[in-house]
């Protein structure tokens, strides 16, 4: 098997940085990033995070954007991607779920069938990360032996109330709910899955890059964390591969 990581995407409103940042780190590491979206159709980034959410602030950091048209916007695999229905965990070292909060992500967030692909996953033990928005894909993915959510005994952070309270409030006036994707934040919905809400962890403050890793288990807060993940999500690839190949 060669060193592939699938990187689930929906089909516009993702977080350029949590794609971008993962995707250039993986790529330097040797492994190779397919990504999947719900029709095989090339993704679209949210058009407000490369310009600016509010008068040019808000939104990713300039060589990010400049990657994202220059670089990942020609990868064969970004724009020609497999789709949810034909993914097979047993060909990949991991899988990454990036986020994103625009009104595009909810096709990815509520799919059924990316749920089941995750399950797969899951299941074969495999690197798992998401970060922020995408880790509402984990808590809605049910394990079908308990019934519940597959991250109920887990330890782990998401996009937290006070970063998406904070995003919406400075917005709100001109974006209006652009910032909340759903009325229910984040961390409630993920923290609610849990068996011990407890097991849910904020973090510090968001200047300051922030993890949290369970097993084969990673996930961060939002995209300040990114950096600090994707270095966090190659090293537990490469520790996977290390293991199968001692064992």
């Amino acid at each position: 098997m060669g060193k592939k990581v699938l990187i689930p995407i929906p089909s516009r409103d993702f977080d350029p940085t949590e794609v971008v940042t993962p995707w250039l780190r993986l790529r330097a590491a040797g492994y190779q990033p397919i990504f999947a979206t719900p029709d095989g159709k090339r993704g679209y980034t949210d058009p407000l995070l490369l310009k600016g959410v509010l008068f040019g602030r808000l939104g990713a950091k300039k060589e990010i954007v400049e990657s994202y048209h220059s670089q990942l916007g020609k990868d064969s695999s970004f724009l020609n991607p497999i789709v949810y229905e034909t993914v097979s965990a047993a060909d990949y070292d991991g899988l990454l779920l990036p986020g994103g909060h625009a009104p595009g992500m909810k096709t990815y967030l509520e799919s059924t069938a990316l749920q089941k692909t995750v399950l797969e996953f899951w299941n074969s033990k495999k690197p798992i990360a998401a970060i922020c928005h995408g880790t509402i894909v984990l808590a809605r993915t049910i394990d079908p032996e308990t019934g519940r959510s597959i991250i109920y005994n887990k330890t782990m952070t998401s996009l937290t109330k006070l970063l998406e309270r904070t995003a919406y409030y400075l917005t709100a006036w001109a974006r209006g709910s652009y910032y909340r994707t759903y009325p229910e934040y984040v961390q409630d919905e993920v923290s609610g899955t849990m068996r011990d809400r407890a097991n849910y962890q904020t973090g510090p403050l968001p200047t300051k890059p922030f993890f949290v890793r369970d097993g084969k288990l990673l996930t961060a807060r939002w995209p300040g964390d990114a950096d600090l993940f994707a270095d966090e999500f190659v090293k537990m690839l490469d520790e996977a591969r290390l293991f199968r190949v001692k064992s």
